[in-house]
């Protein structure tokens, strides 16, 4: 084995910033997690099950916010429409039976329903924070949509002293970013870093709707994954990782 590839930085909240850690270290690629959100389950009030015609999976920690209520159960008997394969594995984990993945992006997983032709009505346990909207979606379908917020992420108020000297010197060269918010986010806790600083760490991003946040911060050295998941987010990882220290 010869020298490890340039050191990444984690963004995600656990427990998939370890998941990402252990796939980063197969690779070869040396990582630390600062999570920038943490998981908090909320206690609204939830439609019965009875009467729904599926569920809808914008995210694994819907179902872990379920499960932390012990409910998850009640509607195990719904097909389950997820966003992608993650949240479909931690679904059939959960319990649920019947689930199948868009393996891709929100707007994947509304053609997908509007191609299975989904009557409804729909429950849709969901974020606090909604990087979109299901409801309007569906709404050209005629399809009804229960939505309820089953836990929220919220923001951490700093990054770690040693990550932001990692950011500030240098040996942080690449950051992963999976969510939007996430990118709004590190954006807001690196308003310390200077302009060259900026200019010189590398955004490693899921999506054009990532990026945005960091393009506005003034962090310019932006790449795109292929696909929205996490094999194209390691695939990412690994064609940086070796386009800077050589194959």
């Amino acid at each position: 084995m010869g020298e490890p590839l340039m050191r990444m930085l984690v963004t995600r909240p656990e427990p998939d910033a370890q998941s990402t850690l252990a796939r980063l270290d197969a690779l070869g690629i040396d990582a630390i997690a600062a999570p920038v959100m943490v998981r908090q389950t909320l206690e609204a009030s939830l439609p019965p099950p009875e009467g729904f015609t599926a569920m809808v999976l914008t995210s694994a920690n819907a179902v872990r916010a379920l499960v932390d209520r012990g409910v998850a159960g009640d509607y195990h008997h719904l097909p389950v429409f997820a966003v992608g394969d993650r949240t479909a594995l931690e679904a059939t984990e959960a319990g649920f039976l019947r689930v199948s993945s868009a393996a891709g992006a929100f707007q994947d997983l509304v053609n997908a329903m509007t191609i299975a032709r989904v009557p409804g009505p729909i429950f849709y346990p969901t974020g606090k924070h909604q990087s979109a909207d299901l409801a309007k979606a569906l709404a050209p379908s005629g399809v009804m949509v229960a939505t309820a917020k089953v836990y929220e992420m919220v923001a951490v108020d700093a990054l770690p002293e040693t990550v932001l000297t990692g950011l500030t010197d240098g040996s942080l060269g690449a950051v992963l970013a999976y969510s939007r918010r996430t990118a709004e986010i590190f954006a807001a806790l690196t308003q310390s870093l200077q302009a060259p600083q900026r200019r010189r760490l590398a955004m490693l991003c899921m999506s054009e709707a990532v990026a945005e946040p960091l393009l506005e911060a003034r962090f310019n050295r932006i790449s795109l994954a292929d696909r929205p998941d996490e094999d194209a987010m390691m695939a990412l990882a690994l064609a940086f990782a070796r386009e800077q220290t050589g194959p």
